[in-house]
């Protein structure tokens, strides 16, 4: 598998384009956007991509990958809810009762409030970000080959790791730091939440320096969340196109990072579980 791509990565790199220009057309996206001229289309090329406002384009890929592997994990965790039994369980519900047994645990060890919330979102979020960073073991160039060959255009580009998009990492920490600051208004009022921020933790009379603490530190909790995430997961993903670059003698070094990533794939999503499960435990807690 992995000498198969690397044949194509190469082949690609000596006909048409320069090593730099083959990792530089692996970290581009499908976008889809208002272009220079006007209409909306698919850029081609990253000139095209700098000239659209990012405030009316998308990530075509990355989006349909995500969504794509959420369903995957909703249809699957389904059918393993409606066809569990009682007796001896297949090796899949197996699967699915260590995971909902890990992260209940998890959620009970760790968050102190009370939500029938917490524990379904946990395991959404450690299985879904899971599906996405496993994504990153797909050999570089394979999907965008198919995608190239699909479309008919040798250029587009096609990446399949959602959590390599800053867009998706982000966007769900933001979802996760408006659930805090829901829970915080919920369990403490609003009153008691601005109390904390302004109030702690050197009391009613150094209000400026505790806000200069506290709103900072509230504010990086979802940019290093979802930065956290995409950082180690565009990390891997660059060290295999660089590895692709090897032609025919990556396949040792392509096997040696796979293994180790074999361990921050489900490292990173754990981290982020934890991490969101500790972040709303502190919101639904009365200082």
């Amino acid at each position: 598998m992995a000498e198969a791509a690397g044949e194509i990565a190469h082949g690609a790199a000596e006909h048409s384009q320069t090593q730099g220009e083959y990792i530089q057309h692996h970290l581009q996206f499908l976008t889809f956007g208002k272009l220079p001229d006007g209409h909306w289309g698919i850029a081609h090329g990253e000139e095209e991509v700098a000239e659209m406002s990012p405030f009316t384009t998308i990530h075509l890929d990355m989006m349909g990958w995500s969504v794509g592997l959420g369903l995957i994990f909703i249809l699957l965790f389904r059918k393993a809810a409606k066809t569990a039994t009682s007796g001896v369980p297949g090796g899949f519900q197996n699967f699915v009762e260590w995971v909902f047994e890990f992260v209940d645990t998890s959620v009970k060890d760790t968050f102190h409030g009370k939500s029938t919330l917490i524990a379904p979102l946990a395991m959404t979020i450690f299985v879904w970000v899971l599906l996405m960073n496993t994504m990153d073991l797909v050999p570089v160039d394979w999907l965008p080959w198919v995608a190239q060959k699909v479309s008919g255009d040798p250029e587009i580009a096609f990446r399949v790791v959602p959590t390599t998009d800053p867009n998706v990492t982000l966007g769900m920490s933001f979802s996760i730091f408006l659930l805090i600051i829901f829970y915080s208004i919920k369990i403490k009022g609003a009153g008691g939440f601005l109390k904390e921020l302004a109030f702690q933790p050197f009391g009613p009379k150094l209000m400026p320096f505790n806000l200069l603490i506290e709103v900072p530190t509230l504010l990086a909790k979802p940019v290093s969340l979802g930065l956290r995430l995409y950082g180690n997961l565009y990390a891997g993903e660059l060290v295999f196109l660089l590895i692709a670059l090897f032609g025919v003698f990556q396949l040792p070094a392509h096997f040696l990072w796979a293994a180790f990533h074999l361990l921050v794939i489900p490292l990173q999503a754990f981290i982020f579980m934890m991490l969101t499960i500790v972040y709303l435990s502190q919101a639904c807690e009365h200082h």
